[in-house]
């Protein structure tokens, strides 16, 4: 995951809060595009984590199982409101017609029940690389709060540090007991 993540940090153009200038491969895209692709993208595990609770709750049968599921699945979608105005404003004040900044904002959310309709599809089949693909999951999480939430670790070297040490001591706990 954390692999992963710096490749694709260092081939999507991006910016970081407080940031003039994107980093990545060079495009010629404005801040609204940027923040409607990161957006678009953000929803991709959002909607394959309300996927994967259904599809758990099918196999499990059990009344709870589908009630979290709800639960994960409303909440997402009630966060899902201010992201998609956080896309349609600025594109309105960037001289966008009231509808044209609603469908977008619209559209960067509709990868959700498209990828949550995929995993409930594939879940069954990828059951045994569960472990290999939440700790995919772990790795791309832990880049993302170093890389974005730790300022002082705001660098390739500092993250992968970071990283590394989080790796040692994983090992050691489950080496040790």
């Amino acid at each position: 995951g954390v692999g992963f993540l710096i490749a694709m940090d260092s081939l999507l153009p991006h910016l970081h809060i407080g940031a003039k200038q994107p980093e990545g491969l060079s495009a010629p895209w404005k801040r609204t595009t940027l923040l409607f692709t990161a957006v678009t993208l953000h929803n991709i595990p959002e909607g394959m984590a309300v996927g994967l609770s259904f599809a758990l709750a099918a196999q499990g049968g059990q009344a709870a199982g589908y009630t979290a599921a709800m639960a994960l699945a409303l909440g997402i979608g009630i966060q899902n409101l201010p992201e998609g105005a956080a896309i349609s404003l600025p594109l309105r004040q960037e001289g966008s017609s009231r509808g044209r900044a609603f469908l977008l904002g619209t559209l960067s959310g509709s990868v959700e029940p498209i990828f949550g309709i995929l995993v409930v599809l594939v879940a069954a089949g990828v059951r045994p690389l569960m472990p290999w693909l939440l700790s995919f999951a772990a790795g791309a999480m832990l880049y993302v709060v170093v890389e974005e939430l730790v300022p002082q670790a705001h660098s390739k070297a500092g993250t992968c540090g970071f990283v590394g040490g989080f790796l040692i001591m994983m090992i050691l706990d489950v080496a040790l007991g």
